[in-house]
């Protein structure tokens, strides 16, 4: 399916692990990016038991939802929502951390691998499909398999989080592109790559 056969969103999910002693890991970046999207919308996030998260209701009536389940098991609050509200797998976003991205990068795609990222292998189990679109925050990557699971449940260093954040405020400057449908758009802000990465690399 290509991308300009594609609606608005309906379900915007952001993956992370519930509790405080999570909140400031890199695994938790798509909850970052939630909780600012709920603030520029002026949106509250309410525990919604049967949705098995938090839930918030964002522009133009789209749900914003944070799992209250941990990270491996993102497909159960996911498909809960989605079921009850009838939202197709190709309505959803899910935002989450990706570490093949450096702090500073982020890229909005439609489909394919899921990179060994277990909240996303769940929710493709939960919706029988890969075919949901995917925002991947950088966090970047600690450089040793062994190390992924440690690297990932650490806050990031000041420098990087900082980098994080800008990422986040593009994609927010782009968002709404992507309120209205308008994915090719939207992509070409969020996936440029910033002035501060093309000058580190040259």
């Amino acid at each position: 399916m290509s991308r300009a056969t594609h609606s608005a969103p309906k379900l915007i999910v952001g993956l992370g692990n519930p509790g405080a002693d999570y909140s400031e890991t890199r695994h938790n970046a798509g909850f970052w990016f939630c909780e600012r999207l709920a603030a520029r919308d002026g949106a509250r996030f309410a525990r919604e038991s049967r949705f098995h998260g938090q839930v918030a209701k964002g522009a133009d009536g789209m749900f914003l939802l944070m799992p209250d389940t941990f990270m491996n098991r993102s497909g159960q609050a996911v498909g809960a929502l989605a079921r009850f509200y009838r939202i197709a797998p190709a309505q959803i976003v899910v935002v989450h951390d990706e570490l093949d991205l450096p702090p500073g990068q982020a890229r909005l795609k439609f489909g394919g691998g899921l990179g060994g990222h277990n909240g996303l292998k769940d929710i493709a189990a939960h919706c029988a499909t890969q075919d949901f679109w995917r925002l991947r925050l950088g966090i970047g990557h600690p450089g040793d398999r062994g190390a992924v699971v440690s690297y990932v449940l650490k806050p990031p260093r000041k420098e990087e989080r900082a980098l994080i954040d800008e990422t986040i405020d593009r994609a927010l400057a782009a968002w709404p592109d992507v309120e209205r449908g308008a994915f090719d758009a939207a992509i070409q802000k969020i996936n440029a790559r910033p002035a501060r990465s093309k000058e580190a690399s040259s």
